[in-house]
């Protein structure tokens, strides 16, 4: 493979914005500098969305051909507003997602629309179709893209539509269409039709890629006006327009049982989805067809097959991939099997991703990045094998020596290993440090390796963090999952504190020097943690952390998903018991929070509890409130502020 230089932008960058950020939390706690990125048709010129002052993005536009600077087309400042993503529907026009999260008297509610802009900059328009004063409820759905490609005409993309009844009194011409549907529209003159008419009931579409809808997802709502806990899924054969049944999807507070269809593949007039194999999830597709002839694609006997790998205009399915120690793929396309081998000598320790494609997939948009690397995008020609590199990731940690990450395991009480990752300063012996244990949120998640800026800051900062896979984590099977972690919390909880004692036996925590540190469930379990061994860490920082299991539950009163949250934290002695808010007087070490005060997935009310609480308790508390934020805190500003204030917590709780 032919290498090309940096076309200038990484040293445009570090000019400007990101060469400002010269002290060490600012430079970790810098957004991810590329939030999204995609390939124009044509595979000329890369549109990205990059942040920008505060907690504002912008949409640049690099012709990869030019060495000149990025062109700035479109910005939103965060406030509330928020760009989160744009792809190109044709080779000068582009579709972007704005995002807004907005506070009533009793919820957060998260709204989001389509909008369309050329590449110059020129001719905005609102894609999303829009309510007005006779509408008889809001639409928060303002529309998802299922097929890029349709065969009529370029530029017409499919998106779903939430239809929105109208009062009819003093009108012929109210619309009485409700539920979810499916427009055909051209992104640039904003013709539009109806390809699937609307279905109270739906909830979810899958087109072939080409323009035709094959697989509809319907969840019938109760009575009481809550959601089921079952989706009946639907499939219909080419060329035909009526639906037949193609299975059901059972939810339940340890998952999901059932068929959960993912993709279409024309060719092979299948659907792609994932099915429970000997405890574990497996890829299966089954034939669009009378038959409905199902067929094991790919299964493991250690942890779940779960991400399927898509790629260009028509998203088409080449691989899927799984996790054990490391992420890796399994190609069905011969092509880009060969493609990926080759990739991967030629960019050693790092993980290689297909992010996009040009339409004939002739260049090929990737990434490639690993533990102590937080990655560079690069531009892939199949015709003149150049690997070009376009723009690193986060170009604010260039000078930085950043730690390498390694997989470990250790045992839990009942003598399970359990899995995780240690990342240890870069230099020295890994011996007799400051130790923090980190867990992942979820709990349905995992960490796996890979660059994550709050463990390498840490580990810069001369932490020693152990990422901890406890029991209750995603990607290892329904037994290791049990029944969540909150309805299993004292084993999930068991396995983070044993992760804690580990460190300590095996040298590599110093005596009397070990912390907790966890974002969403992740700050349950910081806080939890003191709850079931209240001498074990010395100083506890929490992040948008759940605190009391009935505020949750009370949070989605108003939800059509109340029912299916309310079975997952359950009934029962644990709802009290695996409240950190109702056994604060159990809490020992002092205890930092933050919290954005527009958390849609948690409210900032649980974090304000727990303080109130900890300090009727005689405890030391305190929280930071980062306000006009949500559960990401996606500032760079507030981010530093906070690795600003948890390091200097840390240290003097811990003595350092």
């Amino acid at each position: 493979m032919k290498w090309v230089p940096v076309f200038g932008l990484l040293g445009l960058i570090l000019s400007g914005q990101a060469r400002a950020a010269d002290d060490t939390p600012a430079a970790f706690g810098a957004r991810e500098y590329i939030q999204q990125i995609s390939l124009s048709p044509d595979g000329q010129k890369v549109a990205m969305v990059v942040p920008a002052a505060g907690r504002g993005v912008r949409l640049e536009i690099v012709d990869t051909a030019a060495s000149g600077p990025p062109k700035a087309i479109l910005a939103s400042n965060g406030s509330p507003e928020r760009l989160t993503g744009c792809r190109w529907s044709t080779n000068t026009r582009l579709v972007c997602q704005i995002y807004v999260v907005v506070r009533d008297a009793q919820n957060r509610l998260g709204f989001t629309r389509l909008i369309a802009i050329n590449s110059d900059g020129g001719d905005l328009k609102v894609l999303s179709a829009q309510t007005n004063d006779r509408s008889l409820r809001m639409s928060q759905n303002g529309g998802v893209v299922i097929d890029w490609a349709t065969d009529d005409a370029p530029g017409g993309i499919l998106i779903t539509r939430d239809y929105v009844p109208e009062r009819s009194t003093g009108t012929h011409l109210a619309n009485e269409d409700d539920g979810l549907g499916v427009d055909r529209i051209d992104t640039t003159t904003l013709a539009r039709r109806s390809v699937e008419k609307p279905n109270l009931n739906a909830i979810e579409y899958i087109g072939d890629g080409r323009g035709t809808v094959r697989v509809m997802g319907v969840r019938p709502t109760r009575s009481s006006g809550y959601a089921s806990d079952k989706i009946l899924y639907f499939y219909r054969q080419p060329e035909r327009r009526d639906w037949s049944p193609l299975g059901q999807l059972t939810l339940s507070g340890s998952g999901y049982s059932g068929f959960n269809p993912h993709a279409v593949d024309p060719e092979l007039n299948v659907v792609y989805g994932f099915d429970a194999k000997d405890g574990r999830q497996a890829l299966y597709k089954i034939t669009l067809d009378e038959t409905l002839n199902r067929e094991l694609v790919l299964a493991r006997p250690d942890v779940d097959v779960a991400g399927l790998v898509r790629i260009g205009r028509q998203n088409r399915v080449v691989g899927v991939s799984y996790v054990t120690d490391k992420r890796e793929t399994e190609f069905f396309d011969p092509e880009l099997r060969k493609l990926g081998l080759a990739l991967g000598k030629a960019l050693p320790g790092r993980l290689v991703t297909f992010v996009d494609a040009s339409a004939d997939e002739s260049k090929l948009l990737l990434f490639a990045g690993g533990d102590s690397d937080p990655g560079l995008y690069y531009l892939y020609d199949k015709a003149t094998r150049n690997l070009r590199e376009l723009i690193a990731a986060r170009p604010q940690l260039e000078t930085f020596k950043l730690a390498t990450v390694k997989p470990v395991t250790y045992p839990g009480a009942d003598g399970t290993q359990i899995p995780g990752y240690l990342t240890l300063p870069p230099g020295g012996d890994g011996k007799n440090l400051p130790a923090i244990v980190m867990p992942h949120g979820g709990p349905g998640a995992r960490d796996e390796w890979g660059f994550d800026w709050l463990a390498q800051f840490f580990a810069h900062q001369g932490y020693a963090v152990l990422q901890p896979n406890y029991r209750g984590s995603s990607g290892y099977g329904a037994d290791w999952f049990q029944k969540n972690g909150f309805q299993s919390w004292r084993t999930a909880i068991g396995d983070v504190n044993d992760g804690g004692r580990w460190l300590v036996q095996q040298g590599i925590a110093a005596p009397g020097k070990l912390a907790i540190v966890g974002w969403s469930y992740g700050g349950y379990a910081a806080l939890q943690s003191a709850v079931l061994d209240p001498d074990l860490f010395k100083a506890i920082v929490a992040i948008a952390p759940v605190t009391d299991l009935e505020t949750l539950r009370a949070e989605s009163l108003n939800f059509t998903n109340y029912l299916q949250v309310s079975e997952f934290i359950g009934k029962g002695p644990h709802v009290v018991e695996g409240s950190p808010a109702q056994n604060a007087a159990r809490i020992k070490a002092p205890v930092l929070l933050f919290h954005g005060d527009l958390d849609a997935n948690v409210g900032i009310g649980e974090s304000r509890l727990m303080e109130r609480k900890l300090r009727d308790a005689g405890r030391k508390a305190e929280l930071v409130e980062f306000k006009g934020l949500d559960h990401q805190l996606d500032d760079s500003a507030a981010r530093t502020e906070m690795l600003t204030k948890a390091d200097a917590f840390l240290k003097a709780s811990l003595g350092l």
